[in-house]
């Protein structure tokens, strides 16, 4: 298969689904209302199915607004008007008097009118990647969800909410992203304040959106980071780390391979780079600062009884001198230039898997069962931490299936302050393609205002 191939023949649903989900953005007005009160309706069935909430409620906000009636979630790590979040642990991280005032990304989403359905579980203190035991994954129960973001993927994927907010610090919106077969925005590292979430490491820390599709996130970026111009207009060339490609599982190659060449078809300039070398070396100093500092954040919480797998990981941090953490800091930040002349050369955007791997079962992320894989979890941010460690805006898309039917995503990644580009080239592909309107096959009665066919 050529990776140059310019197919302008690529067809609108490749996977020959029937109707599937639409996007907040395909709703004409009207129909609008009904389908944020379905979605208010609906979310105790999701929750009943697959455990994805810790709390349902519809927040009042405006009527009015650039996200009027929007239905959305919020991962359990935002403080909002008398109450604390929970962080995935099993009572409250924090046990002071309840927040006076709301995390600054429910008052944006909020005050433009959005219709807050609830909060979302996630992995205690967003510190584990597969999302085990915090969210059945609505495509196959036996198949983790991904972490941390965990609820929040689950929510949107089983229709109880159009979009939902998440954090990634090394991965977090992206890999539920692919796990669950939605559309992730990991925005420019500072880009979103943080203003009341819960924090793991604050050099690596982003707040971002889970949703349906490319377009939707489009539609509430500018709420959410309004110090960031977001252009329509996709970059002219794109690089593929081809390389990425190739080292990953063979199911990922080939759904990856066809999502490339949707994007050649939307009439971007294609070239092939290297990128495992520089992708590997930030790996190091990464894991360095984030065990560092969230020892630093969490290191002091009594964790040993109620959640012994954290605190090991939190413990491995606390032994961190702050020389080498000064010296990590140090690389990270004298790479970063040639680091990213390197991937992108002229390329306005880089394209990879979001994982080289399937994602996997249930029982080979679980820490308690015999057929535990320690190193699975450490593949699974592979591909999505040098983002991370280099404060890159990321966006991952539906991009296929694997040979178990489970959704595979393609991660489109771009220079600092390219959001908006990234964003336009995500709805490009989306609009040729029909992965990210599928809706898992297992769950027969979606409400119809949620399962019409997006536009």
């Amino acid at each position: 298969m050529s990776w140059t191939s310019q197919n302008p023949d690529v067809p609108d649903d490749p996977c020959g689904a029937g109707p599937g989900f639409t996007d907040w953005s395909g709703l004409p007005t009207p129909a609008r209302a009904e389908a944020a009160a379905t979605c208010a309706a609906w979310a105790p069935e999701v929750q009943a199915r697959f455990g994805c909430f810790v709390e349902i409620g519809t927040a009042e906000t405006d009527t009015a607004g650039p996200l009027a009636g929007l239905p959305y979630a919020a991962k359990d790590m935002f403080d909002s008007v008398g109450r604390s979040p929970g962080c995935g642990l099993p009572a409250a991280a924090d046990d002071g008097p309840a927040p006076e005032r709301a995390a600054a990304v429910l008052e944006r989403l909020d005050g433009a009118g959005a219709r807050r359905i609830g909060f979302t579980t996630m992995t205690a203190l967003a510190y584990e990647p597969s999302g085990v035991g915090k969210a059945l994954n609505p495509w196959n129960r036996d198949i983790v969800p991904g972490g941390s973001s965990s609820g929040s993927a689950v929510a949107v994927a089983a229709g109880a909410v159009f979009a939902a907010l998440g954090s990634d610090t090394a991965g977090s919106l992206r890999i539920p992203a692919q796990a669950c077969g939605v559309t992730a925005w990991k925005p420019t590292y500072g880009a979103v304040p943080v203003a009341g979430a819960m924090t793991l490491a604050p050099s690596l820390d982003t707040i971002g959106l889970l949703a349906r599709s490319a377009r939707d996130i489009q539609l509430m970026a500018p709420v959410l980071a309004t110090g960031m111009a977001f252009p329509s207009k996709p970059p002219a060339r794109v690089a593929l780390l081809s390389d990425t490609v190739e080292a990953s599982e063979a199911p990922i190659q080939a759904a990856c391979r066809e999502a490339v060449e949707a994007i050649a078809a939307c009439g971007v300039s294609l070239e092939q780079r290297q990128g495992l070398p520089a992708i590997d070396a930030l790996s190091d100093p990464l894991f360095l600062i984030l065990q560092a500092e969230a020892a630093a954040e969490h290191g002091g919480l009594a964790l040993a009884a109620r959640e012994p797998t954290l605190a090991r990981r939190l413990a491995k941090g606390l032994d961190i001198t702050p020389d080498r953490i000064v010296a990590a800091k140090a690389a990270l930040s004298g790479a970063t230039a040639p680091i990213l002349d390197s991937l992108f050369g002229e390329a306005g955007a880089l394209l990879l898997p979001v994982m080289p791997i399937r994602t996997p079962p249930v029982a080979v992320a679980d820490p308690a069962s015999p057929d535990f894989h320690a190193a699975t979890l450490y593949r699974l941010s592979a591909y999505t931490r040098f983002v991370n460690a280099l404060g890159l805006p990321a966006v991952a898309v539906p991009a296929g299936f694997d040979d178990r039917g489970m959704p595979v995503a393609l991660q489109i990644v771009g220079r600092p302050g390219t959001d908006g580009a990234l964003l336009a080239l995500a709805a490009a592909l989306q609009a040729r393609t029909g992965w990210h309107r599928r809706r898992p096959s297992n769950i027969t009665d979606f409400p119809s205002p949620l399962a019409q066919r997006g536009s």
